[in-house]
Formats: C-alpha cells, structure tokens, sequence
C-alpha cells in the first residue's frame, strides 16, 4: 500500500496489517478444536515467511524492501500461532511493532532529507551527512534481523524455538523455512543500510544541497521507538511467555 511514511508506519506495526493475527490469537479456543486448519495455517505461515523474504531481497525502493520485511514478519507470527504458541507470536507482534515503526519513520527522514527520492540505488554515504538517521536506521535493522539482547532476538528465536521444539513434519517445514527467512532479513537488511549508508554517495546533486537531520520533534519519536527497539524484548519477556505468567 503507497502512503506517507507515518501512515505506513502505523499501518504496517500495530494496527492494520497485523490484525488477522490478533484475530487468530483472540479466536485461539476455536482453532485449537480444529487440527486441520491448525496444519493449514503453519504451511501459510511458513510460506508467507519465505516468499516475503525472497521478495524483499530484489527491491530497491526503500519502502518496498521494509513492507515486504513486514509481509515476511507476519509469516512468523502466523505458523506459531498454528503451532499453539499464541504468547510467542503476540510478543513478536508487539516487539515487531517498536522497530519496524523505527524503520518507517527513519525511511521517511531519509526520503525527506533526499528530496523524495526512494532508490537506494541512488543514494550513499548518507552515514556521513545524517548521523541520527543512520543510527535510527542501523539499531532498527539489527532488531529486525534478531541480534542477540535486542528485543527481535527474544521474539523471533522463540517462535523459531517453538517450531523446532515441535514434533511434526509441518513444524519441520516451518523451521527450515524459518532459518532461512532469518537469514535473507539479514541480507536484505545489511543490503538496505549499505547502499543507502556506506560507500561513496551517489545522490544527484539538487537532492544533495537539501540534505538536512531531523527536526527535534521528529529525533523524539524515533528515540523513542529505538528505546523499545532495544529493551522491549527484555523487560517484556517474562511477562509474555515468562515461567507461571497468566498473559
């Protein structure tokens, strides 16, 4: 869906796109009745996962490489919640939401700062002439991708978890998809941030003479999304999924 980056940043972590698995884990009683559908819903989520992935890693519009990121996250969400592990996709549901939110609204500093242009292709070396952006951009990229004690890491290995853990041919199927979907994140996302951040700059030069940081009501936003970025997954994780917890 074509929108403003903070609409899309709404709309792509808490609210639209992730209402079909709120649905699910709300109706989570009528599921469990039905095995079947349960198996349907791990082969959908598994392969949502991995054609998201595959999608997000040929794009070259910034916004495109984080909405499929999006489609591919949702993925995970889905094949838990056919493996019975509610709690797991909720708390990636919540977790997901701080940085991909990051990550639109960084996108969109960076189309702003650029002059509207969207082609990573056309961008590098913006580390050096947006400095807050770039470490908005960077903390929510390597929450996206799962590294260790930020709070993707806690959300994401855990379904990965349940769906290894899980004694089935289609959890088998889910995990192997899983693994692999983790890693083309990282490619896609380490691809992302090196062409639109590293190396020589390749921005025309009338996008270049409009280059500007953020404003301060714009740094705070996404301060406050890195904040949640970072330690979501930390102070969360026991209230989630923790050992006795009644979520």
């Amino acid at each position: 869906m074509e929108g403003p980056t903070p609409v899309s940043a709404l709309i792509h972590a808490a609210t639209m796109v992730t209402a079909g698995v709120f649905l699910i884990i709300r109706c989570s009683p009528l599921f469990e009745c039905v095995p079947s559908v349960l198996t349907f819903i791990v082969i959908i989520g598994a392969a949502t996962a991995f054609m998201a992935a595959t999608s997000g890693l040929l794009q070259n519009d910034l916004k495109k490489v984080i909405a499929y990121s999006t489609c591919s996250q949702l993925g995970y969400m889905i094949f838990v919640c056919g493996l019975s592990g509610y709690t797991a996709s909720l708390f990636h549901l919540s977790t997901h939401a701080f940085f991909k939110a990051l990550l639109f609204l960084s996108a969109g500093a960076v189309i702003h700062a650029v002059a509207g242009e969207q082609d990573m292709r056309k961008f590098g070396g913006l580390a050096r002439m947006l400095p807050y952006t770039y470490a908005a951009f960077f903390v929510g990229s390597i929450a996206l991708m799962g590294v260790p004690f930020l709070s993707g890491f806690y959300s994401k290995d855990l379904i990965l978890e349940v769906a290894g853990g899980s004694a089935s041919v289609t959890s088998d199927f889910a995990y192997t998809l899983g693994l692999i979907s983790a890693f083309f994140t990282s490619f896609y996302s380490f691809r992302l941030l090196y062409l639109a951040f590293y190396g020589e700059s390749r921005t025309s030069r009338l996008p270049l003479e409009h280059t500007h940081e953020l404003t301060p009501r714009m740094a705070t936003a996404l301060l406050v999304l890195a904040f949640g970025s970072v330690f979501l997954g930390i102070l969360g994780r026991d209230i989630f999924v923790g050992p006795g917890t009644d979520f």
